[in-house]
């Protein structure tokens, strides 16, 4: 496929990765991936990202920490976040948000460390990438009080909340979900939302799409996703990899 994909999420700093990452980066980007955004979960994975990212042109990186590591941040770590963020190759700030799925959270720490992230990137004049997990009202009441541009990546919600979001500036991020047979939201979601509010994502190495799925994930299989959401739209798979590519350099303010 001479078209060129945008991941606009994914995680190659995980161990899954270990045996084959330069191997598999290098044959994917010379191959039908044309950009990779590596979203950082914590300080550490934060500055790995960009390390690698620096590594391979059209790879890009971003700084973050998701709240799954709320309990475990201490010290400064806006200041180390931001000090991150001073490599060209950082685009965005994230993944950040709120994840109420397992029982112990805490709610008001996650809070906390999001709305602080939030600053950081307004100061930064940077998107965000927002995760939210079984805490959609919570997540969206902070959204409208910030006004951030960014994406709601790995979006799980209603055609409903997709459109409140993109109402609030900003884009929706899909994955191999909405190849699964039972995946009726994410089908509702990328047939209504307006196409140049649309992303595609892999969130390797997780959410593989058929016929990969449960297997590791990589940017190379979005191509699955491009064509099951062209199928559910009703137009060619290269309209949808050049408008969602496209909205991705935008988002990410990305010169090509």
């Amino acid at each position: 496929m001479s078209l060129k994909i945008f991941d606009s999420h994914s995680h190659y700093t995980d161990s899954a990765f270990d045996a084959d990452r330069y191997e598999l980066l290098t044959r994917i980007l010379n191959d039908n991936v044309g950009a990779i955004m590596l979203a950082g979960t914590n300080v550490a994975d934060s500055l790995a990202s960009q390390k690698l990212a620096l590594e391979f042109d059209g790879v890009y990186s971003s700084v973050g920490i998701h709240p799954e590591f709320a309990s475990q941040t201490e010290g400064d770590y806006i200041s180390a976040l931001e000090e991150i963020s001073r490599c060209p190759k950082v685009k965005a700030v994230g993944e950040i948000g709120l994840d109420y799925h397992y029982p112990g959270y805490d709610e008001k720490l996650q809070k906390k460390l999001f709305e602080s992230q939030l600053e950081l990137a307004k100061s930064l004049d940077m998107p965000v990438i927002i995760h939210s997990r079984d805490a959609c009202a919570d997540t969206f009441d902070i959204l409208r009080r910030y006004r951030p541009k960014g994406v709601v990546h790995c979006f799980s919600g209603s055609k409903e909340t997709a459109a409140e979001a993109i109402k609030l500036g900003m884009y929706i991020g899909l994955t191999g979900v909405v190849t699964f047979k039972n995946a009726r939201k994410a089908r509702e979601v990328a047939e209504s939302i307006p196409l140049d509010k649309l992303l595609i994502e892999t969130d390797c190495p997780y959410m593989a799409p058929e016929p990969w799925r449960s297997k590791r994930c990589d940017s190379s299989m979005l191509v699955s996703v491009a064509s099951k959401i062209a199928e559910i739209r009703g137009i060619s798979v290269e309209n949808v990899i050049n408008a969602t590519s496209e909205n991705a350099f935008k988002l990410y303010q990305i010169n090509k």
